[in-house]
């Protein structure tokens, strides 16, 4: 196991780079430059200057290399000058990636917003897990009863209807007609006492049920169908003749074996923390990463859309090992050495 882990390690490791390079490669081509939409009196003097002081007049690979290395260290480009054999100066080898849009380093600006999008949208994501499971299980298990009509009739609706409508509808009638929840999420709000605490919860409960309900819509279905699938096979019937508990033969063998795709299915699903909550953000007013993309997307901000596209590809390669390595641990006879 440890050898696989290594290996899987190391092929993240050329698979990110291979990422990065493509990420960079393709939006550094895209149309657009953060002198454009500058004021016709600012003079082209002034422009060079701004666009030297952002590292635009650097070749390619500098660039990319600047850009690489923003996720390693805060002053980056000893390594550029080393690979390249350039010297660019002081004041340029000390620059960080910058946004076009904020003139903010690109990563602070991630720091920043990360805490509101895990808060938020990580609280939607894990609360679906805790609906989801549950309800799968029990709906298998009563197939056709009552409950599992309904259960499935819910999670169509929730897997039918995008967020933004979603989000649209409960502000309507929770913040507009009933006056329960405010329709805005305060990003500035800090939770002091425990007065502040149930606005902050007041406040995110519209967000992150939207969120959990998206997500456990899906979810839901696909535990449901694997424990349905499960519950056809020998073993289950051997378990129930050796006289096990009906409780046992679910929780230990049945529900076991019928969480190894939706391990899968949770685990790729966790990027979507960022690239699903990013309308939702938008509608709800949370300051996150989200929002963050649809400003650089907006504005023409290609470094920060950079970032955040990688940022997102990282995600998605880490948790495709965690879900190999779940595997291994919902099923003993899952061997990877």
């Amino acid at each position: 196991m440890g050898s696989y882990i290594v290996r899987r390690l190391l092929q993240a490791i050329l698979t990110l780079l291979l990422i990065s390079f493509v990420v960079f490669a393709i939006l550094d081509l895209a149309p657009g430059d953060p002198t454009a939409q500058m004021p016709g009196s600012i003079s082209a003097e002034v422009q060079e200057r701004i666009r030297r002081s952002l590292g635009l007049d650097q070749p390619f690979h500098i660039r990319y290399l600047k850009w690489l290395q923003q996720f390693l260290i805060n002053e980056p480009l000893n390594l550029v000058e080393s690979v390249s054999g350039i010297k660019i100066g002081d004041s340029a080898n000390r620059l960080r990636v910058r946004s076009w849009g904020t003139r903010s380093p690109v990563v602070d600006l991630l720091v920043e917003r990360l805490p509101q999008t895990l808060i938020v949208m990580g609280s939607g994501y894990f609360l679906s897990i805790l609906i989801a499971v549950p309800i799968g299980v029990i709906s298998a298990y009563k197939q056709y009863s009552a409950f599992d009509q309904i259960g499935t009739f819910i999670a169509m609706v929730g897997f039918s209807w995008p967020t933004f409508f979603t989000g649209l509808l409960a502000i309507y009638i929770f913040s507009v007609k009933l006056e329960w929840f405010p329709s805005f999420y305060d990003t500035t709000h800090q939770v002091v006492d425990f007065s502040s605490l149930l606005v902050q919860i007041k406040q995110s409960i519209m967000p992150v049920s939207i969120l959990a309900f998206a997500f456990s819509a899906q979810f839901t279905r696909y535990v449901r169908s694997s424990m349905l699938e499960n519950l056809q096979l020998d073993y289950v019937r051997t378990a129930r003749a050796k006289g096990l508990r009906e409780r046992t033969v679910l929780g230990t063998h049945v529900l076991r074996n019928s969480l190894i795709p939706v391990v899968t299915l949770i685990a790729l699903g966790i990027p979507r923390i960022i690239t699903g909550g990013v309308i939702t953000e938008q509608v709800f007013g949370v300051n996150g990463i989200g929002q963050l993309l649809i400003f650089g997307i907006k504005n023409t901000d290609i470094p920060l859309v950079q970032t955040v596209t990688f940022l997102f590809g990282v995600l998605t390669v880490v948790f495709n090992i965690v879900a190999d390595v779940m595997y291994v641990i919902l099923d003993p006879r899952i061997r990877y050495d």
